[in-house]
């Protein structure tokens, strides 16, 4: 309602009692600018089509309120497409769950603790398969079976570590006070390592993944949010002994402040971070460490809305004739997201920057005063 205060979003997502150095969330629900249920649910015709234009507007005014905001995030994220049907999303929603248990399924059949509703935190296996202390019955059982591939044992090696960080995500949040809620994590995680053998299990997947769980109540349709972020971020995580995924984005992050603050890149160069690995964590997990959970959402669909392609949906289907022949059809401008907008305007064959990149360069921006002044060293700067 019009002239009614602002409202705390904190009581969504409820913290528990004991956990008192937790961040406060400046994130308020304002009426008139938030997306509102009932905006949400205006914004569709009657066959289900959806106004994206109308929705990414109201998004940039005021964030979405978070009841509403796991079926909002599936249109940001592609996992739909804003001109489907309610039939047509209903029919792929289904296909969907059913390829997600097959998966599920073929994980639990390798090592049945997979959709048992527990998890596990020691080491499943060695890298000497079968020779030591940590070889469980479950994969002597294996063996005995044959010789494991490596696809196989390369997504055992990941299963202990997937569940240490389960342990420490949110669990600030009374959510992950429920085991239940802490095992789907951890198959969610589990079934995406075994189907994505590049990229497998990294620290900080669990982080991205945590929400989706939290706004989605069925496991499958969680599972597909997640797996249509990683298609933005699956890069952050590939890393080698000489390289980091993200390298791309800090050296282009180092080119920015150079440019709106050539002082402090000067002094960062002096301290010995030209290379702006101090920024690693920022970029690959989007700001969640760096904020409350509710800020960090906002942050999320603030970001995804300024960069919404409406062709989104379709980057990440096989394509099929039909696929092709709605993907041809001309979307108006508005349809896009307002950064996307000014990315189309550049002529480049260069894929543009993320919005993030430009994120840290303003904090580090809005912190130059105290960095140039505080700052001895590279500790000070993160800290």
């Amino acid at each position: 309602m019009w002239g009614a205060p602002a409202e705390p979003a904190d009581s969504y997502y409820e913290v528990r009692p004991e956990c008192t150095d937790v961040p406060v969330t400046k994130f308020k629900i304002k009426p008139g600018k938030t997306l509102s249920v009932r905006k949400w649910q205006t914004s569709f015709a009657p066959d289900g089509q959806l106004d994206i234009g109308k929705t990414l507007n109201r998004i940039h005014r005021g964030g979405i309120h978070p009841t509403i905001r796991g079926e909002v995030w599936e249109f940001l994220l592609g996992c739909f497409d804003p001109k489907s049907t309610y039939e047509e999303r209903e029919q792929l929603r289904q296909q969907r769950r059913e390829q997600y248990q097959k998966w599920k399924n073929d994980c639990r059949e390798i090592f049945p603790v997979v959709g048992s509703g527990q998890f596990i935190t020691a080491p499943v296996i060695t890298e000497d398969v079968g020779d030591g202390p940590n070889s469980t019955e479950i994969v002597q059982e294996l063996i005995n079976r044959g010789p494991l591939d490596k696809k196989i044992i390369d997504w055992l090696l990941l299963l202990h570590q997937i569940g240490l960080d389960v342990k420490r995500t949110d669990r600030s949040l009374v959510f992950y006070e429920k085991q239940e809620n802490l095992s789907k994590l951890w198959d969610i995680l589990a079934v995406y390592a075994w189907i994505d053998t590049d990229v497998g299990y990294c620290q900080g997947m669990s982080d991205l993944c945590s929400p989706m769980i939290i706004l989605l109540d069925d496991e499958a349709d969680s599972f597909w949010c997640f797996e249509r972020l990683m298609r933005r971020l699956r890069g952050n995580f590939r890393c080698t002994e000489s390289s980091v995924g993200v390298e791309a984005q800090l050296s282009h992050l180092a080119a920015v402040t150079q440019v709106i603050d050539p002082k402090l890149h000067q002094h960062l160069e002096t301290l010995g971070g030209g290379d702006y690995l101090f920024a690693v964590r920022m970029l690959m997990v989007l700001f969640r460490r760096e904020f409350s959970f509710c800020d960090s959402l906002y942050l999320w669909e603030m970001m995804w809305a300024l960069e919404y392609d409406p062709d989104l949906f379709y980057l990440y289907e096989e394509p099929t004739p039909s696929l092709e022949e709605s993907k041809k059809k001309a979307k108006s401008m508005r349809h896009y997201g307002k950064f996307e907008r000014e990315n189309m305007k550049i002529k480049t064959d260069e894929a543009p920057l993320p919005i993030s990149v430009f994120l840290v360069a303003s904090v580090l921006k809005e912190k130059s005063t105290k960095l140039l002044h505080e700052a001895r060293g590279l500790d000070d700067v993160v800290k």
